[in-house]
């Protein structure tokens, strides 16, 4: 895949990303990539690894969270570990992923970038991290801190799902190149890094 390949990526505002593996390499290079557990079991490993990936959920929030524990597991438990984001909107389990962002909702401090980070590495492939600069980029498909927590979340997820689609042939290519050199990205992972090296020098 070269700068002319015809693989390009097309984000928001017009922006394109002519080499997009190289972008997601040069991620790599400096990041790792942890591996979850695509159990539906949730605890508070999962909450530490989240925390290693950048999440800062505070011990007071892990408690808080832990306490919502049978009604994530519930939800997870309602979403095959292989669900994904890609391919037609019928395939995915959109009812499930609301009531799983729903056991999130009214915890102190906790918002979506918390939560997705803890939640991507159970269903790598279906819930993309929501962190601040992918909800700046998603800003025209956010309903407003008036909408009820897992509807919002759920309208975010919907936003870069069009995104990813719009993208699909070209995301699958880069996760073909990047399994071959021994890198396992879902395509969900592939546009979050894509979008942060083009929001971050916004």
């Amino acid at each position: 895949m070269t700068p002319t390949s015809p693989w390009l990526v097309v984000l928001r505002g017009g922006v394109v990303i002519e080499d997009p593996l190289s972008v997601v390499l040069g991620f790599l290079a400096r990041w790792r990539i942890d591996v979850g557990d695509p159990s539906a079991s949730f605890g508070e490993p999962d909450l530490r690894l989240a925390n290693r990936g950048g999440a800062r959920v505070s011990a007071a929030q892990i408690a808080a969270i832990l306490q919502r524990r049978a009604a994530i597991e519930r939800a997870l438990g309602a979403i095959a570990p292989d669900a994904s984001l890609s391919g037609e909107a019928s395939s995915v389990p959109w009812l499930p992923l609301r009531q799983l962002f729903d056991a999130f909702a009214e915890i102190p401090g906790v918002g979506f970038a918390k939560m997705t980070k803890a939640l991507h590495p159970k269903r790598p492939a279906l819930i993309p991290m929501l962190d601040s600069i992918v909800q700046e980029y998603l800003a025209d498909d956010d309903p407003g801190a008036q909408a009820p927590f897992g509807r919002r979340a759920l309208a975010l997820v919907r936003g870069y799902k069009s995104d990813l689609d719009r993208n699909s042939a070209a995301v699958r290519a880069i996760r073909q190149e990047l399994a071959g050199r021994g890198y396992e990205l879902t395509e969900v992972r592939i546009l979050d890094l894509l979008i942060l090296s083009v929001q971050s020098v916004a």
